[in-house]
């Protein structure tokens, strides 16, 4: 692993009388044995204590004491450099929520003990640079091997939280819980009542932008009984589809096909962070209208499961579920337009059509839909996998129409009706939205033309001065 560190983390860590002892802990070891890429490290420091260790790492750069209490120090070398290293404590817990702690520093702890203080077998793995050897005291390597999600010790029941780490490192690794961690997490199902909202979010959010297989998370979940917390995500389990579209099973089970689906997309893989974590809770949401909306009725000649209005009947449960787990207003009104739009492709495909998908999707865009609707698609086994042929016309309309990143642009815009002589002020402004509305209508697709629509549209009751500018505009 010490060649994977950058060099000079290696120096400090080897040159460092003061960090004889230390060890690259958590994550950053983890991520090492599985060959996933890992720029944060964190370090522990045993033998020394916190005035010590801060002014050893003061030789290498700007110490910053945030995070004293919790016996902390962040470093940042002039080369930009960044890392955290920690003295060993032991918790005791004394109340709920993650505040709920007595905190006592202990540089004497040995690493066994401070191992177990860590939520899973893989994350209590801990690396000694100096020596070159991996410390496995609780099976973190086999468990890694077996693709298994244990936790590390009883100390796992003092931070609920870790029930739902658990959910985006299932989903992350491909893990599947041991049957005892899944027992405990159902023991301490209550306390997540003591989670801080925004910690919650946090965990959801990293599932939706990093997983590679999200159906993981969702059915440890399901299996922890912690699904319960998520009632919009709950609901979908034993809802029933028709079985010639849906073969695979209810909704829930249906929804994490999709969400699997499009985790494999390279349109998904490729992405910026904050879209893969659109993307994938839209795709979480999009059939959150269907326990309201299904129902057996006349189709076809016979009686079939349906669920009418499902998509526009999704928005406002969605809006609820981001909601409740606090997500950014920047990815809660792309998500909410996803899953309201997301059968947009099996109405007819015009320009006129989507040039208004477009404008009803901002600030969210075609191509994001496009892989909303793709993975809702392949969703479905054992049936093909496959892009379906109308986002295939989609996505070729909107490219014509130089529409698949954004609304259109408005052509005509207050500034030319004041160049024509109209006062700034409702009138104007009622104009320009006319104008734009013409435009999505394809009513004209250029300025000249936008002037001679003006001109004919008789309902705007422009002075007759602006329109003789107009004219003169037009002849020149």
């Amino acid at each position: 692993m010490s060649s994977l560190l950058p060099p000079e983390l290696s120096a400090i860590l080897r040159q460092t009388p003061e960090l004889r002892e230390a060890y690259l802990v958590g994550g950053c070891v983890r991520d090492w044995l599985l060959g996933v890429s890992n720029k944060d490290f964190d370090i522990e420091v045993f033998g020394v204590g916190y005035d010590r260790l801060v002014e050893a790492l003061s030789r290498w750069g700007k110490t910053d004491l945030v995070g004293k209490s919790f016996g902390v120090v962040k470093v940042a070398t002039p080369s930009g450099l960044a890392f955290d290293a920690s003295i060993p404590r032991r918790d005791s817990k004394t109340g709920p929520g993650h505040k709920g702690f007595d905190i006592a520093f202990d540089p004497d702890i040995t690493p066994k003990v401070a191992a177990s203080r860590r939520d899973f077998t893989i994350n209590s793995l801990m690396f000694h640079p100096r020596r070159e050897e991996v410390l496995d005291f609780y099976g973190g390597v086999d468990d890694l091997k077996n693709r298994r999600l244990r936790h590390t010790s009883e100390a796992f029941t003092e931070d609920p939280l870790r029930v739902l780490r658990g959910m985006q490192f299932a989903a992350r690794f491909a893990l599947k819980a041991a049957s005892e961690t899944v027992a405990l997490c159902r023991r301490i199902k209550s306390g997540y009542s003591e989670l801080a909202v925004e910690r919650v979010r946090d965990e959801w959010l990293k599932w939706a932008g990093k997983s590679t297989v999200p159906s993981a998370g969702l059915n440890f979940l399901a299996a922890t009984e912690w699904i319960e917390h998520f009632p919009e995500l709950n609901a979908l389990r034993g809802v029933r589809q028709d079985p010639q579209w849906h073969p695979e099973g209810d909704v829930f089970i249906h929804t994490c096909h999709c969400c699997d689906a499009l985790a494999r997309l390279p349109g998904w893989q490729t992405a910026d962070l904050e879209s893969r974590i659109t993307c994938m809770l839209a795709v979480l949401a999009h059939d959150f209208g269907k326990p309201a909306t299904t129902q057996m009725a006349p189709k076809d000649g016979r009686m079939r499961i349906v669920s009418p209005g499902h998509e526009e009947a999704g928005g406002p449960i969605a809006e609820r579920f981001l909601e409740r787990i606090d997500t950014p207003n920047a990815i809660k009104d792309r998500v909410v337009p996803l899953v309201t739009n997301h059968l947009a492709h099996l109405q007819p495909i015009t320009d006129r059509s989507v040039r208004r998908l477009a404008k009803r999707l901002e600030p969210e865009t075609i191509t994001g839909l496009c892989l909303v609707m793709t993975a809702d698609s392949m969703g479905r086994p054992p049936r093909p996998a496959t892009v379906p042929e109308s986002v295939l016309e989609l996505q070729a309309k909107a490219a014509a129409l130089q529409v698949q990143q954004s609304a259109p642009k408005p052509i005509l815009m207050g500034r030319h009706l004041v160049d024509l002589g109209v006062a700034p002020g409702p009138k104007l402004g009622n104009i320009v939205k006319q104008a734009y509305e013409a435009q999505l209508e394809g009513k004209f697709s250029d300025l000249n033309q936008a002037y001679t629509w003006l001109i004919e549209e008789a309902d705007l009751a422009l002075a007759p001065a602006a329109r003789e500018k107009v004219r003169s505009v037009l002849n020149r």
